[in-house]
């Protein structure tokens, strides 16, 4: 691979966001016939009109609006986070009983009225980062409003940890899953990720004792329950108790974990803790996973690959849980990979035709039509915050 420089490279993630990402979202995204946004389109822009509007499309457009406003200042992008933000309140709200639907109808009433407790996390993830652009005080009002449910409702006290989903009114429920991919667990790696994930952006902006000993409590579960006994893969699944239900790992989640708990440590000021964990992860991830070509794969068992598909999201997080390896390290071999990584993206997910990147590609380098280009997961939260990160970190 010929030697990209450090402004070589970021002159082309630059490009990437503000003349690809951003610009799809701002002129394909909005949903001017019910409100909000599009909840599903396919890689041509085909709009299914029917298509449920789901909570983490809705909480993922505002994170990352509010979060690029700061680095572009445009005024479109203040003015769809604030679509976004009026938008969740106004119909994803319970009102009655506290905490956000997980899915609407097209016409905003309410489908699925569960409290699944990652959609959960990314409203504290995004309002806490509208606040931060804006100092909206509605904002943090919900943001600090939802963390007390979310300690009264669906916080372990006895084992640690969060349940995985709940009824509207918070009581138990039978299917705890997130998808129907996944397995009907009590307890999951990818929801304590992302809980993490919303209780540091939330102590940025109200950095009290009560977030403070959740973000502790929450590295110590991945230190001590998720984290496998090598600690170079997240164990997925788990019954009450932390008894694993599991046994395969996503390498997306592994290097996404990598950065986010670093992320997570320094903020609560214990990044010695972490350290060493980050960069474990990330050198499994770069041993088994990542190929020559810059591709990432998908899942793995036992040190094994067993699906090499490439996805957007995984695609997207190892540049940026590379990137933070090398920095923990300075060894170039991240610093390569990272980059190595980004150009299997410019080269193969941005579709230079639409616009946007392909949800999945096969390993014979073709998109895979069948998935959307947006959808209640396919969202512009993954691709933005890679540039964002990759924008902050590079320094020239």
């Amino acid at each position: 691979m010929a030697a990209w420089t450090d402004e070589i490279w970021l002159a082309d993630v630059r490009c990437e966001l503000l003349d690809d990402i951003l610009p799809f979202w701002r002129r394909y995204a909005v949903d001017h016939e019910h409100g909000g946004f599009i909840a599903e389109m396919s890689n041509d822009l085909r709009v299914n009109p029917d298509a449920p509007k789901g909570l983490i499309l809705n909480a993922r457009i505002l994170w990352t609006f509010s979060a690029a406003w700061r680095y572009t200042h445009n005024p479109e992008d203040r003015d769809l986070a604030r679509r976004a933000f009026d938008y969740l309140l106004r119909h994803f709200l319970d009102r009655e009983h506290g905490g956000f639907f997980w899915r609407l109808n097209p016409d905003g009433t309410v489908l699925d009225a569960k409290k699944k407790i990652y959609g959960q996390a990314f409203c504290v993830y995004a309002l806490a980062e509208y606040h931060r652009s804006f100092a909206d005080a509605e904002a943090l009002n919900q943001a600090v409003t939802l963390f007390d449910f979310l300690e009264a409702h669906a916080h372990d006290a006895r084992h640690g940890g969060y349940i995985e989903t709940t009824l509207r009114d918070w009581k138990p429920c039978d299917d705890l899953r997130l998808s129907d991919k996944d397995m009907n667990a009590p307890k999951s790696m990818n929801n304590h990720l992302h809980v993490l994930e919303a209780y540091t952006n939330l102590y940025r902006i109200r950095p009290d004792s009560a977030v403070a000993n959740r973000l502790y409590e929450l590295i110590n579960v991945f230190e001590s329950q998720i984290l496998n006994a090598e600690k170079t893969h997240l164990n997925h699944f788990f019954d009450d108790d932390w008894t694993p239900q599991s046994s395969s790992y996503t390498f997306g989640h592994d290097i996404e974990a990598g950065w986010l708990l670093m992320e997570a440590a320094e903020t609560a000021c214990v990044a010695h803790r972490i350290r060493e964990t980050a960069v474990r992860l990330a050198r499994a991830v770069l041993s088994e996973a990542l190929d020559a070509d810059g591709g990432l794969a998908y899942e793995g068992r036992d040190g094994r690959i067993i699906n090499d598909n490439r996805e957007w999201w995984p695609q997207a997080e190892a540049v940026v849980g590379f990137y933070n390896a090398f920095q923990l390290t300075g060894e170039p071999d991240f610093r390569d990979a990272a980059i190595r990584s980004w150009r299997y993206i410019r080269a193969h997910f941005v579709d230079r035709q639409y616009g946007e990147w392909f949800w999945r590609i096969r390993r014979d380098g073709r998109p895979d039509d069948a998935e959307p280009k947006v959808s209640e997961w396919k969202c512009p939260y993954h691709n933005t915050r890679c540039c964002l990160e990759i924008l902050n970190r590079v320094q020239p």
